[in-house]
């Protein structure tokens, strides 16, 4: 198995203390409590509070409303989770750790991902692996997948949903620009392009191009809606289109001088990725290009962003599809090969740890 030499180091030694290992399995047998807790010290403002000064248990239950024994079940398992410490006044301080849950904007995107979207629906993860299907989307509705209900969740979950898959594919679009036009495409097909944002930024960035994005039905209805008053969406198309159907083929007219496909392969098992790269192969050039933009659990450059990723999978297990992942690049370029394609090349380190792999048809 390829790691990164940052992840080698973790993952291939056993590096806790007998006492921190004992530790770490309390702390996950009391993992739901400790997010709980913990989401509701950011709720609350406690830790937004100490951000300024310390401050005494009084005078933190009352700035957040709650009575001193509600304030002291929260701050006093704040400190054995470690968002907080103690003085010998008794004054509690913001840890580093209670910083970054509190400031870390990826941090708090996952909290309410993970209570929206997630929390409820987890219950029945063991269903989920069992059958092969997202047990825990029956929380919110009767669809196969959350992306064919995605129009149809309560806002504040369409609303984290959002946050979450769009934190993690913006910051890199300023990066992945450059690489997509470096051969001055004039037409772009964005398969999987949900609301339209990157094919935005597409022709922002350059005037003559063309984008057409391939998506469902009620994505490309969201996307319109998204893009009403953006004057150059007269260049962003829509072609519909599930391509979890095998018998869905690309537009054959189109002949794309580049395939873009970002966070969009992991939302299926490795049979339907394989099917549709071979799809996509069946509409390449000699000269086009099948960009495939993910966040590789295995290309990241510190541990805490592969550990976000290995998380995620299990959300597209009990909620998303029930059969994908976020993928090792091993495993995603032996299905580009399966498919027809080599991959020329792959450009690491963008944005949110987001890779790019530049695939050609052989």
């Amino acid at each position: 198995m390829h790691l990164f030499p940052s992840l080698e180091k973790v993952y291939t030694q056993d590096r806790l203390s007998a006492r921190d290992a004992q530790r770490l399995a309390e702390f996950i047998a009391f993992g739901p409590i400790v997010f709980q807790v913990s989401r509701l010290m950011l709720k609350t403002g406690i830790l937004e509070q100490l951000r300024s000064r310390p401050q005494s248990l009084q005078e933190l239950a009352k700035e957040a409303c709650l009575s001193e024994y509600a304030a002291k079940v929260l701050l006093e398992a704040s400190l054995s989770i470690g968002t907080v410490i103690i003085d010998k006044d008794d004054k509690f301080h913001l840890s580093k750790t209670g910083w970054f849950l509190l400031t870390d904007p990826a941090t708090k995107v996952n909290v309410d991902f993970n209570h929206d979207v997630n929390y409820e629906g987890f219950f029945r993860l063991e269903e989920s692996l069992k059958e092969g299907r997202p047990a825990g989307l029956e929380h919110f509705g009767p669809w196969p997948t959350l992306y064919e209900g995605l129009s149809s969740l309560p806002k504040q979950v369409q609303d984290s949903w959002f946050a979450f898959d769009h934190f993690y594919s913006d910051h890199s679009f300023d990066e992945a620009l450059p690489i997509v036009f470096a051969a001055h495409p004039r037409k772009i097909m964005d398969v999987g392009g949900n609301t339209g944002r990157f094919a935005q930024r597409c022709v922002a960035y350059d005037k003559d191009v063309e984008v057409t994005i391939v998506d469902l039905p009620q994505q490309l209805e969201l996307m319109r809606k998204a893009t009403a008053d953006d004057p150059e969406a007269v260049r962003i198309h829509g072609h519909a289109a599930d391509m979890l159907n095998p018998s869905a083929e690309f537009p054959a007219d189109l002949q794309p001088d580049v395939i873009w496909m970002s966070q969009f392969l992991d939302c299926f098992s490795e049979p339907q990725i394989l099917s549709i790269l071979q799809r996509a192969a069946k509409v390449m050039g000699k000269e086009s290009r099948l960009l495939i933009m993910e966040t590789f659990w295995d290309r990241q450059k510190y541990e805490p962003a592969a550990f976000c990723l290995t998380m995620t999978s299990v959300y597209f297990t009990v909620m998303a599809n029930g059969n994908s992942k976020m993928y090792h690049s091993d495993d995603m370029a032996r299905l580009v090969k399966e498919a027809g394609l080599e991959v020329e090349s792959i450009k690491d380190g963008l944005g949110q740890g987001h890779s790019i792999m530049i695939c050609k048809k052989i």
